[in-house]
């Protein structure tokens, strides 16, 4: 596969590595991780179109919605409310940061089973809120653990899968993301019509919390991050228990312990390491990855899927269900990259999903603007409705074989081990301050440009094609301890690891 023009050979150095049953089930246990991160993206757009919800923390909102002749797209815009949703993103930062040294020194497990604890405290205090400082002290401690499994799980997935298989295997993230999100809109249409149903509806949150905690207690640690620790016999036990009994796992081993021991003795500060010439590559990729993953507006209509299908026409239990669609359609296309990721590569997904998500956004905007009005204040029919649904959940599901998966994958194999675990913690906080932003700024966004915003879009869905065309080179298959190698054949990045590849090699 090309990588920006220079074909990206996997090294002759790979180790055996079988799909065998303890991977599959550990990979499952820590990809369930998602489901947190999913749930809240689900249910936090529902619970807050429930009218009991609004009428005791919102009743601005209801207000303003019974107006006459209210803009369409103005019905949602409250600062207060958007600090309910946004605020999570903001606490999710700032444990991502921490995550890296967290992750570091008590293990990638143990960071996940840390993070599963603050989610469910958060989901107990949200679902007994009874004032709007409880909802923000409970959306905190959510985005506390969100934080740190999301900093965790990637990187645990990418060290334990086999090489040639390490890309079906991390979509499995994405794949419990997308369960948690459809879930969590099942839910919200199921609780819609009770007065209690946002207390059943943001409590529920304890469910995926305690699938997290539970599997976190039966799995092991990963290898790499036993052997940086010193727990040398029990890496050995976890990778030959990962690898099957048949596989000599020596080599690999060594491999591991030898990375290890050679970023030990350069005893570097990693939070300055990595930002050294020579990771420029990885510096770049793992900040605008995420970046560029938050800029196709996915989350943002995720989060108000309700909120701008009853804006567009839909009933309040319409907009419900069409958010269930709509996360539907992302989970099937989510299987799509996990069939293909490691087959045609990272390149060519993202490529093709950001072809389909260009379309779609210019396409809404054209519909709205034509049937809407420039300023939103014309009706639009049902007929309508129901195409720009069609249009987005085609949307959807490019962002579900392309951006949605692969977003988590490739800062979490780009990395070398003495990096790693700061690398994505750079990610994952590079992720969620666009979250953060975007999620604070969507709703007046919404109102003021209308039509436009799905233009703005748009643009950068445009922009991050151009840049995974010219930037990313090809991953597929190339081990953790190799990847080094893919700089080197870049046509832009050879120049800020000239030399380095060469001597990784002689000292490794």
């Amino acid at each position: 596969m090309a990588g920006g023009g220079f074909a990206v050979d996997s090294p002759a150095s790979g180790f055996d590595g079988k799909i065998t049953l303890s991977v599959v089930i550990t990979c499952i246990v820590v990809a369930s991780a998602g489901l947190i991160f999913g749930y809240d993206i689900g249910i936090s757009g529902g619970v807050t179109t429930m009218i009991p919800f609004l009428e005791k923390f919102f009743p601005d909102i209801l207000r303003k919605a019974g107006g006459a002749e209210v803009n369409m797209y103005c019905v949602y815009d409250s600062q207060v409310l958007t600090l309910f949703t946004s605020s999570l993103y903001l606490a999710g930062l700032v444990s991502s940061m921490a995550a890296s040294r967290v992750t570091a020194a008590v293990g990638r497990r143990n960071t996940i089973l840390l993070g599963g604890a603050l989610f469910l405290l958060g989901s107990v205090i949200n679902g007994a809120a009874e004032n709007i400082a409880m909802l923000i002290i409970g959306r905190i401690l959510l985005g506390l653990g969100v934080g740190f499994t999301n900093q965790a799980a990637p990187v645990y997935l990418s060290e334990i899968a086999p090489a040639k298989w390490r890309g079906a295997f991390n979509t499995g993230f994405q794949f419990f993301l997308g369960v948690g999100v459809v879930v969590a809109s099942c839910i919200n249409y199921g609780t819609a019509k009770l007065k209690w149903g946002w207390r059943l509806s943001l409590g529920l949150a304890i469910v995926p919390a305690g699938i997290i905690i539970i599997g976190a207690l039966l799995i092991s640690d990963t290898p790499s991050s036993l052997i940086e620790r010193g727990k040398r016999d029990q890496a050995r036990k976890a990778l030959h228990k990962v690898r099957g009994s048949n596989i000599d796992i020596e080599p690999e081993f060594e491999e591991i312990i030898r990375v290890t021991e050679y970023n030990k003795s350069l005893n570097e500060e990693p939070f300055k390491t990595i930002f050294e010439r020579q990771y420029r590559p990885q510096m770049v990729l793992g900040f605008f990855i995420p970046f560029f993953q938050q800029m196709t507006g996915i989350n943002i209509v995720a989060f108000y899927a309700p909120n701008l299908f009853q804006s567009v026409g839909f009933g309040h239990d319409a907009s419900l269900l069409s958010a269930v669609i709509l996360g539907l359609v992302n989970l099937v296309s989510i299987l799509v990259s996990t069939a293909f990721v490691d087959r045609f590569g990272r390149r060519v997904l993202l490529i093709t999903g950001g072809i389909v998500m260009f379309v779609c956004q210019i396409a809404v905007a054209a519909l709205l603007g034509a049937v809407t009005g420039v300023h939103g204040n014309k009706s639009i029919s049902q007929g309508y409705a129901i195409l720009v649904l069609v249009l987005l959940c085609m949307y959807a599901a490019g962002f579900g074989w392309s951006w949605g998966p692969l977003t988590w994958l490739i800062p979490s194999e780009i990395f070398p081990l003495k990096i790693r675990t700061t690398g994505q913690s750079i990610a994952v906080g590079a992720q969620f301050i666009t979250i953060f932003i975007l999620s604070q700024t969507f709703l007046t966004t919404l109102c003021h440009f209308k039509f436009a915003v799905f233009l703005f879009y748009a643009f950068w869905i445009l922009v991050m094609t151009f840049f995974v065309i010219f930037l990313l080179p090809e991953t597929r298959g190339i081990p953790l301890e190799s990847m080094y190698t893919i700089w080197g054949k870049h046509w832009y990045w050879r120049e800020f690891v000239k030399g380095e590849a060469h001597d990784q090699d002689n000292r490794l």
